[in-house]
Protein backbone atom coordinates (compact mmCIF):
# COMPACT_ATOMS: atom_id res chain seq x y z
CA UNK A 1 0.00 0.00 0.00
CA UNK A 2 0.99 3.58 -0.85
CA UNK A 3 2.84 5.35 1.97
CA UNK A 4 1.59 9.23 3.06
CA UNK A 5 2.68 11.34 6.18
CA UNK A 6 0.27 11.44 9.84
CA UNK A 7 2.44 14.58 11.07
CA UNK A 8 6.12 13.58 10.68
CA UNK A 9 5.14 9.57 10.97
CA UNK A 10 4.93 7.54 7.89
CA UNK A 11 1.64 5.79 7.35
CA UNK A 12 -0.21 3.96 4.96
CA UNK A 13 -2.65 6.04 3.02
CA UNK A 14 -5.92 4.06 4.92
CA UNK A 15 -3.95 4.16 8.22
CA UNK A 16 -3.96 8.31 7.76
CA UNK A 17 -7.48 8.64 7.03
CA UNK A 18 -8.19 6.42 9.88
CA UNK A 19 -5.79 8.20 12.55
CA UNK A 20 -7.28 11.94 11.18
CA UNK A 21 -10.77 10.62 11.43
CA UNK A 22 -9.64 9.56 15.61
CA UNK A 23 -8.33 13.09 15.83
CA UNK A 24 -11.43 15.22 15.10
CA UNK A 25 -13.61 12.37 16.60
CA UNK A 26 -11.66 13.34 19.49
CA UNK A 27 -11.74 17.24 19.49
CA UNK A 28 -14.85 17.90 18.03
CA UNK A 29 -16.70 18.57 21.30
CA UNK A 30 -13.88 20.91 22.03
CA UNK A 31 -12.84 22.06 18.64
CA UNK A 32 -14.18 25.75 19.02
CA UNK A 33 -12.88 26.45 22.20
CA UNK A 34 -9.83 25.76 21.82
CA UNK A 35 -9.15 27.13 18.40
CA UNK A 36 -10.08 30.18 20.34
CA UNK A 37 -7.40 29.48 23.03
CA UNK A 38 -4.90 28.60 20.90
CA UNK A 39 -5.19 31.58 18.37
CA UNK A 40 -5.81 33.90 21.29
CA UNK A 41 -9.11 34.45 19.13
CA UNK A 42 -7.83 35.42 15.90
CA UNK A 43 -8.92 32.00 13.80
CA UNK A 44 -12.40 34.39 14.05
CA UNK A 45 -10.01 37.64 12.08
CA UNK A 46 -9.04 35.05 9.48
CA UNK A 47 -12.50 33.45 9.12
CA UNK A 48 -14.16 36.66 8.47
CA UNK A 49 -11.40 38.20 6.29
CA UNK A 50 -11.73 35.40 3.78
CA UNK A 51 -15.86 36.01 4.10
CA UNK A 52 -14.96 39.50 2.88
CA UNK A 53 -12.80 38.46 0.12
CA UNK A 54 -15.11 35.63 -0.94
CA UNK A 55 -18.13 38.56 -1.57
CA UNK A 56 -20.99 36.12 -1.61
CA UNK A 57 -23.85 37.87 -3.27
CA UNK A 58 -27.77 36.59 -3.17
CA UNK A 59 -28.73 33.62 -4.91
CA UNK A 60 -24.87 32.21 -5.27
CA UNK A 61 -24.29 28.57 -4.89
CA UNK A 62 -21.21 27.73 -2.38
CA UNK A 63 -19.31 24.95 -1.07
CA UNK A 64 -18.33 24.94 2.49
CA UNK A 65 -15.26 21.92 2.09
CA UNK A 66 -14.09 20.30 5.40
CA UNK A 67 -16.25 22.91 7.36
CA UNK A 68 -16.51 21.34 10.62
CA UNK A 69 -18.79 23.77 12.98
CA UNK A 70 -19.67 25.69 10.65
CA UNK A 71 -18.68 29.46 10.87
CA UNK A 72 -17.84 30.08 7.42
CA UNK A 73 -20.78 28.41 6.08
CA UNK A 74 -22.85 30.36 8.14
CA UNK A 75 -21.16 33.40 7.34
CA UNK A 76 -21.90 31.67 3.59
CA UNK A 77 -25.73 31.60 3.90
CA UNK A 78 -26.54 34.90 5.41
CA UNK A 79 -24.82 36.83 2.71
CA UNK A 80 -25.90 34.29 -0.26
CA UNK A 81 -29.82 34.81 1.37
CA UNK A 82 -30.31 31.19 1.83
CA UNK A 83 -34.00 30.39 2.70
CA UNK A 84 -35.47 33.86 0.62
CA UNK A 85 -37.53 33.63 -2.66
CA UNK A 86 -34.23 34.19 -4.96
CA UNK A 87 -32.12 32.80 -2.30
CA UNK A 88 -28.91 30.98 -3.03
CA UNK A 89 -27.75 27.33 -1.69
CA UNK A 90 -25.13 27.05 0.39
CA UNK A 91 -23.73 22.79 1.30
CA UNK A 92 -21.86 22.16 4.88
CA UNK A 93 -19.71 19.04 4.02
CA UNK A 94 -17.01 17.33 6.21
CA UNK A 95 -15.26 13.83 6.13
CA UNK A 96 -16.00 13.40 9.62
CA UNK A 97 -19.68 12.78 10.83
CA UNK A 98 -18.39 14.16 14.22
CA UNK A 99 -17.77 17.36 13.34
CA UNK A 100 -20.55 18.18 10.66
CA UNK A 101 -22.54 16.99 13.32
CA UNK A 102 -21.79 19.74 15.32
CA UNK A 103 -21.86 22.24 12.96
CA UNK A 104 -25.36 21.12 11.72
CA UNK A 105 -26.65 21.14 15.60
CA UNK A 106 -24.90 24.59 16.19
CA UNK A 107 -26.40 26.43 12.44
CA UNK A 108 -29.88 24.65 13.78
CA UNK A 109 -29.14 26.63 17.40
CA UNK A 110 -28.88 29.83 15.20
CA UNK A 111 -32.07 28.88 12.67
CA UNK A 112 -30.35 27.99 9.88
CA UNK A 113 -30.97 24.90 8.21
CA UNK A 114 -28.27 24.17 5.04
CA UNK A 115 -27.79 20.83 3.50
CA UNK A 116 -25.26 18.80 4.50
CA UNK A 117 -23.16 15.84 3.57
CA UNK A 118 -20.77 13.54 4.72
CA UNK A 119 -18.30 13.26 1.99
CA UNK A 120 -14.68 13.33 1.12
CA UNK A 121 -13.05 16.28 -0.96
CA UNK A 122 -11.05 13.50 -3.07
CA UNK A 123 -14.73 12.65 -4.73
CA UNK A 124 -16.96 15.18 -4.32
CA UNK A 125 -21.05 14.00 -4.85
CA UNK A 126 -21.85 16.84 -6.78
CA UNK A 127 -21.86 17.68 -10.69
CA UNK A 128 -19.47 19.42 -12.68
CA UNK A 129 -19.79 23.30 -12.81
CA UNK A 130 -22.74 23.53 -9.96
CA UNK A 131 -20.64 25.96 -8.01
CA UNK A 132 -19.91 30.06 -7.75
CA UNK A 133 -17.62 29.43 -4.75
CA UNK A 134 -15.74 26.91 -3.02
CA UNK A 135 -13.91 27.35 0.39
CA UNK A 136 -11.82 24.79 2.66
CA UNK A 137 -10.55 26.61 6.28
CA UNK A 138 -7.52 24.52 7.65
CA UNK A 139 -8.74 21.37 6.34
CA UNK A 140 -6.11 21.10 2.67
CA UNK A 141 -3.60 19.72 5.10
CA UNK A 142 -4.87 16.84 6.47
CA UNK A 143 -6.75 15.40 2.88
CA UNK A 144 -4.08 12.73 2.02
CA UNK A 145 -3.83 13.35 -1.67
CA UNK A 146 -3.66 17.22 -1.83
CA UNK A 147 -3.44 17.19 -5.91
CA UNK A 148 -6.71 15.51 -6.23
CA UNK A 149 -9.19 17.15 -3.81
CA UNK A 150 -7.97 20.65 -5.57
CA UNK A 151 -8.55 19.11 -8.56
CA UNK A 152 -12.58 18.09 -7.82
CA UNK A 153 -12.70 21.58 -6.07
CA UNK A 154 -12.23 22.69 -9.61
CA UNK A 155 -14.23 20.30 -11.29
CA UNK A 156 -17.33 21.66 -8.85
CA UNK A 157 -17.06 25.18 -10.07
CA UNK A 158 -18.72 26.68 -12.94
CA UNK A 159 -15.80 28.31 -14.90
CA UNK A 160 -14.64 31.87 -13.59
CA UNK A 161 -15.78 30.47 -10.24
CA UNK A 162 -13.30 30.69 -7.27
CA UNK A 163 -11.86 28.91 -4.53
CA UNK A 164 -11.21 30.12 -1.20
CA UNK A 165 -8.17 27.92 0.61
CA UNK A 166 -7.37 29.35 4.36
CA UNK A 167 -4.56 27.28 5.97
CA UNK A 168 -1.84 27.42 8.18
CA UNK A 169 1.48 28.36 6.10
CA UNK A 170 4.83 29.16 6.40
CA UNK A 171 5.69 32.17 8.57
CA UNK A 172 8.04 35.17 8.11
CA UNK A 173 11.82 33.52 9.05
CA UNK A 174 12.31 35.67 12.26
CA UNK A 175 8.71 34.19 13.13
CA UNK A 176 9.90 30.38 13.14
CA UNK A 177 11.79 29.72 16.35
CA UNK A 178 9.16 30.82 18.39
CA UNK A 179 6.50 29.65 16.31
CA UNK A 180 7.92 26.05 16.94
CA UNK A 181 8.14 26.38 20.83
CA UNK A 182 4.83 27.16 20.58
CA UNK A 183 3.36 24.43 18.15
CA UNK A 184 5.11 22.05 19.60
CA UNK A 185 5.56 22.52 23.69
CA UNK A 186 2.45 25.14 24.23
CA UNK A 187 -0.25 24.01 22.14
CA UNK A 188 0.25 19.90 23.25
CA UNK A 189 0.19 21.18 26.55
CA UNK A 190 -3.38 23.29 26.75
CA UNK A 191 -4.62 20.01 24.21
CA UNK A 192 -3.86 17.93 27.01
CA UNK A 193 -5.15 20.62 29.96
CA UNK A 194 -8.20 21.56 28.27
CA UNK A 195 -9.10 19.31 25.65
CA UNK A 196 -7.56 16.22 27.50
CA UNK A 197 -5.91 15.00 24.34
CA UNK A 198 -2.31 16.22 23.66
CA UNK A 199 -1.38 14.04 20.95
CA UNK A 200 -4.10 15.03 19.12
CA UNK A 201 -2.46 18.93 19.10
CA UNK A 202 0.94 17.39 18.77
CA UNK A 203 -0.37 16.18 15.03
CA UNK A 204 -2.11 19.13 14.06
CA UNK A 205 1.17 21.17 14.76
CA UNK A 206 2.76 18.58 12.66
CA UNK A 207 0.48 18.56 10.05
CA UNK A 208 0.90 22.53 9.52
CA UNK A 209 4.73 21.95 9.32
CA UNK A 210 3.96 19.30 6.45
CA UNK A 211 1.63 21.23 5.17
CA UNK A 212 3.08 23.11 1.23
CA UNK A 213 3.91 26.13 1.74
CA UNK A 214 2.72 29.63 0.09
CA UNK A 215 4.14 29.35 -3.03
CA UNK A 216 4.17 25.36 -4.00
CA UNK A 217 0.09 25.17 -2.72
CA UNK A 218 0.16 28.50 -5.49
CA UNK A 219 1.96 26.09 -8.27
CA UNK A 220 -0.35 23.08 -7.03
CA UNK A 221 -3.79 25.37 -7.43
CA UNK A 222 -2.53 26.30 -10.83
CA UNK A 223 -1.70 22.89 -11.46
CA UNK A 224 -5.25 21.59 -10.39
CA UNK A 225 -7.19 24.21 -13.25
CA UNK A 226 -7.02 27.34 -11.22
CA UNK A 227 -5.78 30.03 -13.98
CA UNK A 228 -5.21 33.17 -11.50
CA UNK A 229 -4.26 32.53 -7.82
CA UNK A 230 -3.75 35.21 -5.37
CA UNK A 231 -1.95 34.88 -1.99
CA UNK A 232 -3.19 36.81 0.82
CA UNK A 233 -0.36 36.50 3.86
CA UNK A 234 -2.21 36.64 7.31
CA UNK A 235 -0.19 37.20 10.80
CA UNK A 236 3.05 37.38 8.91
CA UNK A 237 2.00 34.19 6.83
CA UNK A 238 1.42 31.49 10.03
CA UNK A 239 -1.75 32.02 7.98
CA UNK A 240 -2.07 32.21 4.29
CA UNK A 241 -5.77 32.76 2.50
CA UNK A 242 -5.04 31.36 -1.45
CA UNK A 243 -7.86 32.44 -3.32
CA UNK A 244 -7.75 30.94 -7.24
CA UNK A 245 -10.09 31.58 -10.13
CA UNK A 246 -11.21 28.90 -12.38
CA UNK A 247 -10.05 28.39 -15.92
Amino acid sequence: MAQTHFGFQDVDEAEKARRVRGVFDSVASRYDVMNDVLSMGLHRAWKAYAVAVADVCPGQKVLDIAGGTGDLALAFAKAAKVGDANGGEVWLTDINEKMLQTGRDRLLDKGVVLPTAVCDAERLPFPDGHFDLASVAFGLRNMTHKDTALAEMARVLRPGGRLLVLEFSKPAGPLQAPYDFYSFKVMPLLGRLIANDGESYRYLAESIRMHPDQGTLKTMMKAAGFGHVDVHNLAAGIVALHVGIKC
